[in-house]
């Protein structure tokens, strides 16, 4: 069976193609992270409307990499998984708006997290996530578009997320093992210390 083209890659560079003339992947995670914290600082209800849907989260991800991708904001097209031995695929591309609307139905039933006790929120966040990040609807910049998304459920209903303490392995290894094992102690445990309460 003959390999799978990735349309998103330049076969010349082999790296994402891209709005800024990166050829390797350094200069690109360089230019993606600064010129992503940018458009961070100014995104606004404007720039992606909070429908809670995979619409929000299409026009997060369109504001954050509008310079860097010309997909930036659209659905892959091509089944991915993340780049760590022995990682399962995220769920096949054909089945993002379904799994999309079915997941954010849920999220919509949770009454957006609002009302929730800190130890319910903190799960009912991760089980949500999990379902979303499970989906993983474009070819790159899934987490950082998500970690928006969530920042935005979880201002609403009064509280705030901190991501400062967790590094890139700690939350892998929480997503493989909720998204793999159906075990969600670990993401759980990532989102006790990431939540904080609002003031």
């Amino acid at each position: 069976m003959p390999d799978v083209v990735d349309p998103y890659v330049d076969p010349t560079t082999g790296v994402l193609r891209n709005l800024v003339g990166a050829t390797d992947r350094r200069s690109l995670d360089d230019a993606e992270g600064a010129l992503a914290f940018a458009r961070l600082v100014q995104l606004s209800d404007h720039e992606a409307p909070g429908t809670r849907d995979l619409a929000e989260l299409c026009g997060i991800h369109r504001h954050l990499f509008q310079d860097v991708y010309d997909w930036a904001g659209t659905p892959r097209i091509v089944d991915i998984r993340k780049n760590v031995a022995g990682a399962e695929h995220f769920l096949p591309w054909a089945m993002i708006e379904r799994a999309s609307a079915f997941a954010f139905d849920e999220l919509r039933a949770d009454d957006h997290l609002r009302g929730m006790d800190r130890p319910r929120f903190v799960e009912r966040l991760a089980h949500h996530f999990d379902a979303v990040n499970y989906i993983h609807p474009f070819r790159e910049g899934n987490g950082r578009a998500q970690r928006v998304l969530w920042g935005r459920v979880a201002e609403t209903a009064g509280r705030r997320l901190d991501w400062r303490s967790i590094d890139s392995a700690t939350n892998v290894a929480a997503c493989r093992a909720a998204s793999e094992r159906q075990d969600f102690e670990p993401l759980i445990a990532l989102f006790d210390d990431v939540v904080v309460d609002a003031t």
